[in-house]
């Protein structure tokens, strides 16, 4: 067992000795040092269990948890594109992690609830890119390979760790973390000290250094175990929200993300680094929904909008929010449409779509609506939502469909389902052809 504890000294001497060989002369992601770069980094990070009302920025929020304090959200929000309507695919944490890695819906793998598997016959965004010559990592939370509870070790035998799904290196654990954890570093136990988000943040940054200084593009996959239950804030980071645990948690994650995006700078690599923020489902119990309706298990928006921002200077150049629906699904189309590539025998459907066009200005609103489907084959609880711009069809547990108008109702308080029958039907059709061909996806039709 090998024991780690990375402080800011630290870390900034890693992510230094990747700007020193930059100086030298070596390769900047695929491309001679002073060339333009061909593919940018990418550092996709996600919390576990933050609420869409649990940031400082988030305006529209009706309320906010008290103490939370996210000074380093609040400064990339508004420095590039904050998405004020952006959904988990699931509305709790393995489903919509997976769709982070394949752009599909989770029923479509079998991934009904947490703890479920990723099924290997899918293509995960870090098998897409490693044929480009990008490094990819993973760091912190996984909850891919079947193992409930609390975050456990992954070992190196374990048919689903993340390097059997693309990942060069991971520094893991199976499901939420708190402050002083092991973590798994390709199957050897590591024991850190401190904030977790911290420490996976601080492996996370030796990672991108040593890609960078070998002249390649990166993807790491940055994901937090806060502020997801029990609670359990450092000391330094609790004193700072006034002595609460769960603030603390999130101010846990607020300062990593201030680490990278420091690093990212000293290193010379932020221009050329797209870096996307959000979490894996609405919030639960003690976070704030912000005056939207349920949480956590819940289709209705408490459980599925969360925080979203992507930061990328060298090409989101003037800052804007958006209230065009987008979902964790879309963050696998949009990569691959930023470095242009298509995946020979790549599974199919993909649920996602490309956000480039509307990160560059060019689209303002969804050409499709979103599905949700909540509880699997065998399930008699299962909810369906098809979400559009305006209108959310809803499908009960009990087969019955009611209707919402986001726009003038963000808290689901009127159904007005009888109201606009039009509506209902068009919405129904759809979300019932979708419906058929996820079921047949979950089937394995797709493979």
């Amino acid at each position: 067992m090998r024991k780690h504890a990375m402080n800011r000294r630290e870390f900034l001497t890693a992510v230094g000795a990747g700007a020193a060989a930059l100086a030298a002369g070596r390769l900047l992601c695929g491309a001679e040092a002073g060339s333009k770069p061909d593919r940018p980094n990418v550092v996709l990070c996600m919390a576990d269990d933050q609420g869409w009302g649990d940031v400082g920025y988030n305006d529209k929020a009706r309320e906010r948890y008290k103490g939370i304090k996210t000074p380093v959200l609040d400064a990339m929000a508004g420095a590039g594109v904050r998405f004020d309507r952006f959904y988990a695919a699931q509305c709790v944490c393995s489903p919509t992690r997976g769709s982070v890695l394949t752009g599909r819906h989770p029923n479509r793998y079998g991934c009904y609830i947490y703890g479920k598997p990723l099924r290997t016959e899918e293509m995960t965004v870090a098998q897409a890119l490693k044929p480009l010559g990008y490094a990819t990592g993973h760091f912190g939370k996984w909850h891919l390979n079947g193992v409930s509870g609390q975050g456990k070790l992954i070992p190196a035998s374990d048919p689903l760790h993340p390097g059997r799904f693309g990942f060069d290196e991971w520094f893991s654990t199976s499901n939420y973390y708190e402050k002083d954890w092991r973590f798994s570093h390709n199957g050897e136990t590591v024991e850190t000290t401190g904030d977790g988000s911290d420490a996976i943040m601080a492996q996370a940054l030796k990672f991108m250094a040593g890609a960078k200084a070998a002249g390649k593009p990166f993807l790491a996959v940055v994901w937090f175990g806060s502020p997801h239950v029990p609670h359990r804030a450092t000391d330094e980071y609790k004193a700072v929200c006034g002595g609460d645990d769960y603030a603390g948690e999130i101010y846990g994650i607020d300062h990593s993300m201030g680490m990278l995006r420091e690093a990212l700078r000293k290193m010379g690599i932020a221009e050329n680094t797209l870096v996307w923020y959000t979490s894996d489902n609405g919030a639960h119990k003690r976070g704030c929904k912000g005056g939207l309706r349920g949480g956590k298990s819940t289709i209705f928006e408490g459980g599925l909008r969360v925080p979203a921002i992507i930061e990328w200077p060298g090409r989101v150049k003037k800052p804007f929010a958006t209230d065009s629906p987008a979902v964790t699904s879309d963050i696998y189309p949009t990569i691959l449409d930023i470095v242009g590539h298509t995946v020979p025998g790549q599974v199919k459907p993909i649920d996602g779509i490309s956000l480039l066009p509307l990160i560059d200005g060019k689209a303002t609103s969804r050409p499709r609506p979103i599905g949700f489907v909540w509880g699997g084959k065998n399930s008699k609880r299962t909810q369906a939502a098809w979400t559009g711009t305006r209108y959310k069809l809803l499908k009960t547990a009990q087969g019955k469909y009611e209707l919402y108008d986001l726009i003038e109702d963000m808290g689901e308080s009127r159904n007005i389902a009888a109201d606009k029958p039009d509506v209902v039907a068009r919405m129904k059709s759809e979300l019932e052809a979708w419906l058929t061909s996820v079921a047949a996806s979950d089937r394995g039709a797709d493979y």
